[in-house]
């Protein structure tokens, strides 16, 4: 989920170059965990991930479980992955164009009649790669620390996310520009529950979790509570950290809502990306990025400093910032999840990504060398 620059923030997907991807030596375990311990040292209460590389697989924690506190974190802690959930609800979507129940150039007015200004201009297609240019309703919902806190209860039906949306003017034409937009997703989740007569929730668990036994993945709906292990997430208030792990999610509502943990998302990815998922058609489209922006559908592609391509996503809500990336061709997959609180450590992030796909000595992390932040 998108959020304004105060608070949690979002890597934007946009470093692409056709430079091949270039095989490295897997990194040592030493190194992953001067990674992870360097993201806490930067400013996350916690952080924890997992790194596969074929066969091998490394799961580290760091950090602390609540600020104040010497408990340690969970290497299997369960968290909120943000935007990640786009590509779970675009997997969904993509499933039900490969049964031939939805085109992806069907208009947004033929499924949702009256709900969508130019609704019939607006292909379900450009509402997955966020070309449509309908305003992002995020910029006008948890813009401020303490909004969040003030809202953090607030229940928020998807029809009213996209009265905000739509309550602005778009940004510019359908297909005619990129801008990335929560609102697309929230229109494409009303898709999806009207082909199909059942909860996106009940689809997500139905198509993936279920099929792949992400038995600690949910979308939690109204449920305010992240159960099992988990560290906590904060926002800063007048200088002072408030817990807001406990939040209801309903405004991230097939934008940002899941909860999951790093071997989860790795599995998930796994079989997205290796074809088990979606039909090779269907995959290809969403490999398919828009203009420049390496977005495609629901996925995005970074291109690292040492000239690697990576497949994935990234996520931020209030407390919880995720990076879920994959090179499926040499088999190495890549979740990171960190608690935040008033730093975002994006430079130590973005050199955790490097050090899991790039050879050993690649430059470390500058302001002037990271994707743009979103």
């Amino acid at each position: 989920m998108k959020l304004q620059r105060i608070g949690v923030v979002v890597l934007a997907l946009a470093l692409v170059t056709s430079v091949a991807a270039p095989v490295s030596a897997a990194p040592s375990a030493g190194s992953l965990r001067d990674e992870i311990d360097a993201v806490v040292a930067d400013g996350a209460p916690s952080s924890t991930l997992e790194f596969r590389d074929g066969s091998r697989v490394e799961r580290l924690a760091s950090g602390v479980v609540e600020l104040g506190r010497s408990r340690p974190a969970p290497v299997d802690g369960r968290f909120r992955i943000g935007s990640v959930t786009k590509t779970f609800t675009s997997t969904v979507a993509l499933q039900l164009v490969g049964e031939g129940r939805i085109s992806l150039d069907d208009s947004v007015e033929r499924w949702l009649p009256g709900t969508v200004p130019n609704g019939g201009n607006i292909t379900l297609r450009q509402l997955l790669n966020h070309t449509s240019g309908l305003y992002n309703y995020t910029d006008d919902t948890l813009v401020t620390p303490e909004q969040v806190v003030r809202d953090r209860y607030k229940r928020w039906t998807p029809r009213q996310l996209v009265t905000l949306a739509t309550s602005r003017d778009p940004l510019f034409p359908p297909g005619t520009a990129w801008s990335y937009s929560n609102t697309n997703y929230v229109l494409i989740g009303l898709v999806i529950e009207r082909v199909t007569g059942r909860s996106l929730g009940a689809e997500i668990d139905r198509r993936i979790v279920g099929p792949l036994g992400l038995w600690d993945t949910e979308v939690p709906g109204n449920s305010v509570w992240i159960t099992g292990p988990h560290a906590h997430g904060y926002v800063q208030v007048d200088g002072a950290p408030v817990d807001i792990t406990a939040m209801n999610v309903s405004s991230s509502y097939a934008v940002g809502d899941i909860i999951s943990t790093t071997r989860d998302l790795n599995t998930f990815y796994a079989a997205l990306l290796g074809g088990r998922l979606l039909k090779p058609a269907q995959l290809a489209a969403m490999k398919t990025t828009a203009f420049d922006s390496g977005y495609g559908l629901g996925l995005s592609k970074v291109a690292l400093p040492c000239g690697a391509e990576i497949w994935g996503h990234t996520g931020g809500i209030p407390g919880y910032l995720t990076f879920s990336f994959h090179q499926p061709e040499t088999g190495r997959y890549f979740s990171l999840s960190a608690t935040t609180y008033a730093v975002v450590p994006d430079v130590a992030l973005f050199n955790a990504l490097t050090a899991a796909f790039c050879p050993a000595g690649t430059p470390a992390g500058s302001s002037d060398r990271l994707p743009a932040i979103v």
